[in-house]
Protein backbone atom coordinates (compact mmCIF):
# COMPACT_ATOMS: atom_id res chain seq x y z
CA UNK A 1 0.00 0.00 0.00
CA UNK A 2 1.59 3.22 -1.21
CA UNK A 3 2.18 6.43 1.31
CA UNK A 4 0.54 9.83 0.96
CA UNK A 5 2.72 13.28 2.11
CA UNK A 6 0.41 15.53 2.82
CA UNK A 7 -0.17 19.29 4.07
CA UNK A 8 -3.73 19.75 5.71
CA UNK A 9 -5.20 22.72 7.72
CA UNK A 10 -6.94 21.67 10.80
CA UNK A 11 -9.80 23.26 13.20
CA UNK A 12 -7.94 26.44 14.13
CA UNK A 13 -6.43 26.38 10.56
CA UNK A 14 -2.80 25.51 11.53
CA UNK A 15 -0.58 23.74 8.64
CA UNK A 16 -0.14 19.95 9.37
CA UNK A 17 2.50 18.16 7.31
CA UNK A 18 2.60 14.24 7.37
CA UNK A 19 2.26 10.95 5.91
CA UNK A 20 -0.76 8.48 5.48
CA UNK A 21 -1.24 4.78 4.02
CA UNK A 22 -3.80 4.41 1.18
CA UNK A 23 -4.91 2.72 -1.32
CA UNK A 24 -5.67 5.74 -3.61
CA UNK A 25 -5.33 9.25 -3.53
CA UNK A 26 -9.06 9.54 -2.91
CA UNK A 27 -9.50 7.30 0.20
CA UNK A 28 -6.39 9.05 1.67
CA UNK A 29 -8.37 12.51 1.31
CA UNK A 30 -10.80 10.57 3.05
CA UNK A 31 -8.79 9.45 5.62
CA UNK A 32 -7.72 12.75 6.72
CA UNK A 33 -11.29 14.00 6.57
CA UNK A 34 -12.73 11.93 8.82
CA UNK A 35 -9.50 12.96 11.36
CA UNK A 36 -10.62 16.40 11.24
CA UNK A 37 -8.04 17.76 9.18
CA UNK A 38 -8.17 19.47 5.35
CA UNK A 39 -5.78 18.72 2.75
CA UNK A 40 -4.51 21.54 0.67
CA UNK A 41 -1.98 19.52 -1.33
CA UNK A 42 -0.98 15.43 -1.23
CA UNK A 43 0.93 13.28 -3.60
CA UNK A 44 2.27 10.00 -3.63
CA UNK A 45 5.74 9.27 -2.19
CA UNK A 46 8.13 8.93 -4.70
CA UNK A 47 6.19 11.28 -7.05
CA UNK A 48 7.38 14.97 -8.16
CA UNK A 49 3.80 15.86 -9.07
CA UNK A 50 1.41 17.64 -6.54
CA UNK A 51 -1.63 16.29 -6.66
CA UNK A 52 -4.80 18.02 -5.64
CA UNK A 53 -6.08 18.00 -2.36
CA UNK A 54 -9.58 17.15 -3.67
CA UNK A 55 -12.00 19.74 -5.33
CA UNK A 56 -12.88 21.51 -2.03
CA UNK A 57 -9.20 22.28 -1.68
CA UNK A 58 -8.81 23.28 -5.18
CA UNK A 59 -11.33 26.18 -5.31
CA UNK A 60 -10.27 29.56 -6.19
CA UNK A 61 -6.68 28.89 -4.96
CA UNK A 62 -5.83 26.63 -8.49
CA UNK A 63 -8.16 28.82 -10.00
CA UNK A 64 -5.64 31.81 -9.22
CA UNK A 65 -2.67 30.09 -8.58
CA UNK A 66 -2.26 31.05 -5.26
CA UNK A 67 -2.37 28.60 -2.36
CA UNK A 68 -5.66 27.91 0.01
CA UNK A 69 -4.06 29.40 2.76
CA UNK A 70 -3.82 32.86 1.67
CA UNK A 71 -7.81 32.37 1.22
CA UNK A 72 -7.62 31.79 4.83
CA UNK A 73 -5.32 34.79 6.21
CA UNK A 74 -7.90 37.32 5.75
CA UNK A 75 -10.68 38.23 8.49
CA UNK A 76 -14.16 39.07 7.39
CA UNK A 77 -15.84 42.00 9.57
CA UNK A 78 -19.13 41.11 11.30
CA UNK A 79 -21.38 43.34 9.89
CA UNK A 80 -20.52 41.78 6.22
CA UNK A 81 -20.53 38.24 7.49
CA UNK A 82 -24.09 38.88 8.93
CA UNK A 83 -25.09 40.65 5.56
CA UNK A 84 -23.66 37.21 3.48
CA UNK A 85 -26.24 34.78 6.02
CA UNK A 86 -28.78 36.79 5.36
CA UNK A 87 -28.96 36.85 1.96
CA UNK A 88 -27.99 33.50 1.32
CA UNK A 89 -30.94 32.43 3.71
CA UNK A 90 -33.00 34.63 1.86
CA UNK A 91 -32.13 33.10 -1.53
CA UNK A 92 -32.16 29.37 -0.31
CA UNK A 93 -35.56 30.12 1.36
CA UNK A 94 -37.08 31.41 -2.01
CA UNK A 95 -35.93 27.95 -3.52
CA UNK A 96 -32.94 29.11 -5.01
CA UNK A 97 -30.15 25.64 -4.76
CA UNK A 98 -27.01 26.50 -2.45
CA UNK A 99 -24.36 26.43 -5.21
CA UNK A 100 -26.55 28.74 -7.35
CA UNK A 101 -27.23 30.88 -4.33
CA UNK A 102 -23.38 31.30 -3.67
CA UNK A 103 -22.57 32.03 -7.41
CA UNK A 104 -24.97 34.81 -7.00
CA UNK A 105 -23.66 35.89 -3.87
CA UNK A 106 -19.88 35.69 -5.02
CA UNK A 107 -20.66 37.87 -8.19
CA UNK A 108 -22.05 40.96 -6.46
CA UNK A 109 -19.75 40.60 -3.10
CA UNK A 110 -17.83 43.87 -3.01
CA UNK A 111 -14.92 42.42 0.07
CA UNK A 112 -12.27 40.83 -1.74
CA UNK A 113 -11.46 38.70 1.41
CA UNK A 114 -15.21 37.28 1.50
CA UNK A 115 -15.94 36.91 -2.37
CA UNK A 116 -12.78 34.82 -2.28
CA UNK A 117 -14.33 32.84 0.22
CA UNK A 118 -17.70 32.38 -1.57
CA UNK A 119 -16.23 31.67 -4.50
CA UNK A 120 -13.84 28.71 -3.06
CA UNK A 121 -17.30 27.50 -1.06
CA UNK A 122 -18.71 27.29 -4.30
CA UNK A 123 -16.22 25.32 -6.12
CA UNK A 124 -16.30 22.82 -2.46
CA UNK A 125 -19.89 22.27 -2.70
CA UNK A 126 -19.21 21.62 -6.65
CA UNK A 127 -16.81 19.13 -6.03
CA UNK A 128 -18.97 17.01 -3.48
CA UNK A 129 -18.33 18.65 -0.30
CA UNK A 130 -21.49 19.60 2.14
CA UNK A 131 -21.84 23.12 2.93
CA UNK A 132 -20.67 22.82 6.39
CA UNK A 133 -17.53 21.01 5.73
CA UNK A 134 -16.63 23.94 2.88
CA UNK A 135 -17.38 26.32 6.00
CA UNK A 136 -15.12 24.33 8.45
CA UNK A 137 -12.34 24.92 5.94
CA UNK A 138 -12.28 28.71 6.88
CA UNK A 139 -12.14 28.97 10.64
CA UNK A 140 -11.26 32.44 10.78
CA UNK A 141 -14.00 33.68 9.51
CA UNK A 142 -16.81 30.88 10.09
CA UNK A 143 -16.22 29.47 13.78
CA UNK A 144 -16.97 26.72 15.45
CA UNK A 145 -20.93 27.95 16.10
CA UNK A 146 -21.43 28.98 12.82
CA UNK A 147 -20.19 25.55 11.23
CA UNK A 148 -22.42 23.64 13.99
CA UNK A 149 -25.28 24.78 13.23
CA UNK A 150 -24.96 25.42 9.52
CA UNK A 151 -24.31 21.02 10.00
CA UNK A 152 -27.46 20.14 12.33
CA UNK A 153 -29.76 22.37 9.52
CA UNK A 154 -28.33 20.43 6.68
CA UNK A 155 -28.84 16.88 8.86
CA UNK A 156 -32.60 18.56 9.85
CA UNK A 157 -33.02 19.36 6.12
CA UNK A 158 -34.18 22.78 7.36
CA UNK A 159 -30.89 24.95 6.43
CA UNK A 160 -32.51 28.17 5.21
CA UNK A 161 -34.16 28.71 9.04
CA UNK A 162 -30.76 27.72 10.84
CA UNK A 163 -29.47 30.52 8.47
CA UNK A 164 -32.13 32.92 9.39
CA UNK A 165 -31.62 32.43 13.28
CA UNK A 166 -27.71 32.29 12.36
CA UNK A 167 -28.31 36.14 10.92
CA UNK A 168 -30.60 36.94 13.68
CA UNK A 169 -28.12 35.70 16.55
CA UNK A 170 -25.24 37.66 14.19
CA UNK A 171 -27.49 41.02 14.37
CA UNK A 172 -28.53 40.77 17.94
CA UNK A 173 -24.53 40.10 19.48
CA UNK A 174 -23.37 43.19 17.15
CA UNK A 175 -25.81 44.87 18.14
CA UNK A 176 -25.30 44.51 21.95
CA UNK A 177 -21.44 45.21 21.42
CA UNK A 178 -21.98 48.66 19.15
CA UNK A 179 -23.85 49.35 22.69
CA UNK A 180 -21.12 49.02 24.74
CA UNK A 181 -18.40 50.27 22.68
CA UNK A 182 -20.43 52.93 22.01
CA UNK A 183 -20.77 53.74 25.78
CA UNK A 184 -16.78 54.17 25.84
CA UNK A 185 -16.64 56.40 23.21
CA UNK A 186 -17.23 59.66 24.58
CA UNK A 187 -14.83 58.61 27.66
CA UNK A 188 -11.87 58.07 26.06
CA UNK A 189 -12.46 60.72 23.65
CA UNK A 190 -12.54 62.83 26.89
CA UNK A 191 -9.47 61.86 28.57
CA UNK A 192 -7.37 62.06 24.83
CA UNK A 193 -8.79 66.04 24.81
CA UNK A 194 -7.53 66.21 28.52
CA UNK A 195 -4.33 64.70 28.11
CA UNK A 196 -3.55 66.45 24.76
CA UNK A 197 -4.52 69.94 26.77
CA UNK A 198 -2.14 68.66 29.23
CA UNK A 199 1.05 68.33 27.45
CA UNK A 200 0.06 71.53 25.46
CA UNK A 201 0.32 73.50 28.36
CA UNK A 202 3.18 71.49 30.61
CA UNK A 203 5.39 71.82 27.25
CA UNK A 204 4.44 75.44 25.80
CA UNK A 205 2.36 77.51 28.32
CA UNK A 206 3.78 76.62 31.78
CA UNK A 207 8.02 77.78 31.00
CA UNK A 208 7.23 81.44 29.67
CA UNK A 209 5.24 81.55 33.39
CA UNK A 210 8.30 79.70 35.16
CA UNK A 211 10.56 82.32 33.32
CA UNK A 212 8.26 85.04 34.28
CA UNK A 213 8.62 83.87 37.80
CA UNK A 214 11.94 83.57 38.06
CA UNK A 215 13.13 86.26 38.42
CA UNK A 216 11.45 87.67 41.58
CA UNK A 217 11.66 86.18 44.96
CA UNK A 218 8.24 85.37 45.97
CA UNK A 219 7.76 82.02 47.06
CA UNK A 220 5.88 80.37 44.81
CA UNK A 221 2.52 78.26 46.12
CA UNK A 222 2.66 74.48 46.35
CA UNK A 223 0.46 73.36 43.60
CA UNK A 224 2.54 75.74 41.34
CA UNK A 225 5.64 74.43 42.27
CA UNK A 226 4.53 71.05 41.74
CA UNK A 227 3.38 72.32 37.96
CA UNK A 228 6.59 74.13 37.33
CA UNK A 229 8.70 70.94 38.54
CA UNK A 230 6.64 68.55 36.31
CA UNK A 231 7.14 70.82 33.28
CA UNK A 232 10.38 70.94 33.53
CA UNK A 233 11.01 67.04 34.17
CA UNK A 234 9.27 66.50 31.24
CA UNK A 235 11.13 69.17 29.03
CA UNK A 236 14.93 68.40 30.35
CA UNK A 237 16.99 66.75 28.42
CA UNK A 238 19.35 63.80 30.39
CA UNK A 239 19.42 62.01 26.99
CA UNK A 240 19.39 62.69 23.06
CA UNK A 241 15.26 63.03 23.53
CA UNK A 242 13.06 65.30 26.80
CA UNK A 243 11.56 63.22 29.30
CA UNK A 244 8.11 63.33 28.15
CA UNK A 245 9.01 61.25 25.29
CA UNK A 246 10.74 58.39 27.30
CA UNK A 247 7.33 59.05 29.34
CA UNK A 248 5.62 58.00 26.57
CA UNK A 249 7.99 54.44 25.71
CA UNK A 250 7.74 53.58 29.26
CA UNK A 251 3.77 53.72 29.08
CA UNK A 252 4.02 51.60 25.86
CA UNK A 253 6.64 49.14 27.31
CA UNK A 254 3.90 48.39 30.46
CA UNK A 255 0.39 48.20 27.95
CA UNK A 256 2.91 45.91 25.51
CA UNK A 257 3.94 43.80 28.87
CA UNK A 258 0.61 44.04 29.96
CA UNK A 259 -0.80 42.25 26.57
CA UNK A 260 1.55 39.65 26.88
CA UNK A 261 0.58 38.56 30.76
CA UNK A 262 -3.13 39.38 29.71
CA UNK A 263 -2.57 36.59 26.80
CA UNK A 264 -1.37 33.93 29.23
CA UNK A 265 -3.36 31.75 31.01
CA UNK A 266 -3.22 33.13 34.29
CA UNK A 267 -3.48 36.54 33.05
CA UNK A 268 -6.58 36.07 31.50
CA UNK A 269 -8.71 34.86 34.40
CA UNK A 270 -7.21 37.57 36.35
CA UNK A 271 -8.43 40.20 34.04
CA UNK A 272 -11.86 38.51 33.08
CA UNK A 273 -12.29 37.82 36.96
CA UNK A 274 -11.75 41.18 37.38
CA UNK A 275 -14.33 42.70 34.82
CA UNK A 276 -16.51 40.75 36.74
CA UNK A 277 -15.90 42.95 39.96
CA UNK A 278 -15.26 46.25 38.66
CA UNK A 279 -18.32 48.79 39.44
CA UNK A 280 -21.05 49.85 37.30
CA UNK A 281 -18.97 48.30 34.14
CA UNK A 282 -18.92 44.92 35.89
CA UNK A 283 -22.23 44.84 35.98
CA UNK A 284 -22.39 45.46 32.24
CA UNK A 285 -20.23 43.02 31.94
CA UNK A 286 -21.74 40.24 33.51
CA UNK A 287 -24.83 41.23 32.12
CA UNK A 288 -22.98 40.86 28.25
CA UNK A 289 -22.41 37.89 28.91
CA UNK A 290 -25.02 35.75 30.34
CA UNK A 291 -26.82 37.34 27.03
CA UNK A 292 -24.62 35.94 24.97
CA UNK A 293 -23.92 32.70 26.86
CA UNK A 294 -27.97 32.71 27.03
CA UNK A 295 -28.17 33.33 23.19
CA UNK A 296 -25.77 31.12 21.98
CA UNK A 297 -27.13 27.95 23.73
CA UNK A 298 -30.16 28.68 22.89
CA UNK A 299 -29.59 29.17 19.48
CA UNK A 300 -27.61 26.00 19.29
CA UNK A 301 -30.09 23.75 20.91
CA UNK A 302 -33.21 25.07 18.67
CA UNK A 303 -31.44 24.28 15.43
CA UNK A 304 -30.88 20.67 16.55
CA UNK A 305 -27.23 20.90 18.08
CA UNK A 306 -26.80 18.31 20.64
CA UNK A 307 -26.68 19.62 24.22
CA UNK A 308 -23.36 18.60 25.01
CA UNK A 309 -21.67 19.73 21.38
CA UNK A 310 -23.79 23.21 21.91
CA UNK A 311 -22.63 23.90 25.68
CA UNK A 312 -18.62 23.02 24.43
CA UNK A 313 -18.96 25.79 21.76
CA UNK A 314 -20.45 28.03 23.65
CA UNK A 315 -17.81 27.64 26.22
CA UNK A 316 -15.60 27.92 23.07
CA UNK A 317 -17.45 31.60 22.18
CA UNK A 318 -18.18 32.61 25.86
CA UNK A 319 -15.53 35.55 25.76
CA UNK A 320 -14.98 35.24 29.58
CA UNK A 321 -12.39 32.32 31.24
CA UNK A 322 -14.47 32.66 34.39
CA UNK A 323 -17.81 31.75 31.95
CA UNK A 324 -15.87 29.56 30.28
CA UNK A 325 -15.43 27.97 33.55
CA UNK A 326 -18.42 27.67 34.80
CA UNK A 327 -20.29 26.43 31.32
CA UNK A 328 -17.42 23.97 31.17
CA UNK A 329 -18.80 22.74 34.80
CA UNK A 330 -22.08 22.38 33.22
CA UNK A 331 -20.73 20.07 30.26
CA UNK A 332 -19.10 17.83 33.09
CA UNK A 333 -22.68 17.66 35.04
CA UNK A 334 -24.70 16.98 32.04
CA UNK A 335 -22.72 14.39 30.47
CA UNK A 336 -23.24 12.34 34.12
CA UNK A 337 -26.73 12.85 33.74
CA UNK A 338 -26.97 15.65 35.65
CA UNK A 339 -29.22 18.99 34.96
CA UNK A 340 -28.08 22.64 34.22
CA UNK A 341 -29.60 24.15 37.17
CA UNK A 342 -27.01 23.23 39.91
CA UNK A 343 -23.81 23.27 38.40
CA UNK A 344 -24.67 27.19 37.15
CA UNK A 345 -25.72 27.95 40.91
CA UNK A 346 -22.67 26.98 42.28
CA UNK A 347 -20.63 28.87 39.76
CA UNK A 348 -21.81 32.22 41.41
CA UNK A 349 -22.11 33.84 38.17
CA UNK A 350 -25.66 33.67 36.75
CA UNK A 351 -28.22 35.30 38.76
CA UNK A 352 -30.49 34.21 40.27
CA UNK A 353 -33.50 34.82 37.81
CA UNK A 354 -31.21 33.18 35.14
CA UNK A 355 -31.04 29.68 37.17
CA UNK A 356 -34.61 30.13 37.64
CA UNK A 357 -35.72 30.36 34.08
CA UNK A 358 -33.35 27.59 32.54
CA UNK A 359 -35.42 25.21 36.10
CA UNK A 360 -38.73 25.72 34.62
CA UNK A 361 -37.04 25.56 31.02
CA UNK A 362 -36.04 22.04 31.86
CA UNK A 363 -38.89 20.78 33.84
CA UNK A 364 -40.88 22.12 31.03
CA UNK A 365 -39.10 21.05 27.73
CA UNK A 366 -38.76 24.44 26.52
CA UNK A 367 -35.04 25.18 27.60
CA UNK A 368 -34.31 26.26 24.28
CA UNK A 369 -37.07 28.96 24.45
CA UNK A 370 -36.55 29.73 27.81
CA UNK A 371 -32.53 30.62 26.81
CA UNK A 372 -33.50 33.04 24.13
CA UNK A 373 -36.11 34.78 26.81
CA UNK A 374 -33.16 35.20 29.29
CA UNK A 375 -30.99 36.65 26.19
CA UNK A 376 -33.46 39.27 25.27
CA UNK A 377 -34.22 40.10 28.68
CA UNK A 378 -30.67 40.86 29.25
CA UNK A 379 -29.92 42.67 26.31
CA UNK A 380 -32.35 45.06 27.65
CA UNK A 381 -30.95 45.32 30.65
CA UNK A 382 -27.59 45.83 28.93
CA UNK A 383 -29.34 48.41 26.89
CA UNK A 384 -30.94 50.42 29.77
CA UNK A 385 -27.53 50.05 31.27
CA UNK A 386 -25.30 51.87 29.15
CA UNK A 387 -27.62 54.52 28.72
CA UNK A 388 -27.78 55.34 32.23
CA UNK A 389 -23.90 54.87 31.98
CA UNK A 390 -23.31 57.05 29.22
CA UNK A 391 -25.72 59.96 30.79
CA UNK A 392 -23.68 59.40 33.59
CA UNK A 393 -20.32 59.80 32.65
CA UNK A 394 -21.40 62.68 30.16
CA UNK A 395 -21.23 65.50 33.36
CA UNK A 396 -18.24 63.38 35.64
CA UNK A 397 -15.74 63.47 32.36
CA UNK A 398 -16.68 67.04 31.56
CA UNK A 399 -16.00 68.05 35.52
CA UNK A 400 -12.41 66.10 35.47
CA UNK A 401 -11.12 67.99 31.93
CA UNK A 402 -12.68 71.10 33.83
CA UNK A 403 -10.27 69.55 36.96
CA UNK A 404 -7.62 68.83 34.89
CA UNK A 405 -7.05 72.30 33.40
CA UNK A 406 -8.47 74.35 35.58
CA UNK A 407 -5.78 72.96 38.40
CA UNK A 408 -3.08 74.27 36.03
CA UNK A 409 -4.66 77.18 35.04
CA UNK A 410 -5.19 78.00 38.73
CA UNK A 411 -1.05 77.44 39.66
CA UNK A 412 -0.66 79.85 37.16
CA UNK A 413 -2.25 82.74 37.62
CA UNK A 414 -2.18 81.90 42.18
CA UNK A 415 1.35 83.34 42.11
CA UNK A 416 0.45 86.45 39.37
CA UNK A 417 -2.31 87.17 41.06
CA UNK A 418 -0.60 87.35 44.87
CA UNK A 419 2.49 89.22 42.98
CA UNK A 420 -0.43 91.78 42.37
CA UNK A 421 -2.09 91.82 45.49
CA UNK A 422 1.82 92.31 47.24
CA UNK A 423 2.28 95.21 44.71
CA UNK A 424 -1.02 97.14 45.63
CA UNK A 425 -0.46 96.79 49.29
CA UNK A 426 2.93 98.38 49.12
Amino acid sequence: MPNFQYTALDAKGEQINGVVPAATEADAIQQLRSQGLYPTQIQEEGKGGKARAGASAKGKAAAKGKPLKSLLGGRVKPKNLMIFTRQIATLIDSGLPLLRSLTVLEKQEPNPVLKSTINNLAESVQGGSTFSESLAMHPRIFNKLYVNMVKAGELGGVLEIVLKRLAEYEEKAQKLKNKIVSAMVYPVIVMFIAVAILIFLMVFIVPKFKEMFASTDQELPLISQIVFGTSEFFLSRPLFLPNIVFVFIAFGILAFLFNIWGNTKGGRQTIDALKLRLPILGDIQRKSAVSRFSRTLGTLVTSGVPILQALNITRDTAGNVVLSQAIEKVHEAVKEGETIVTPLQASGVFPTMVISMVDVGEETGQLPEMLLKVADVYDDEVDNAVTSLTSILEPIMIVILALIVGSVVFALFLPLIKMISTMGNQ
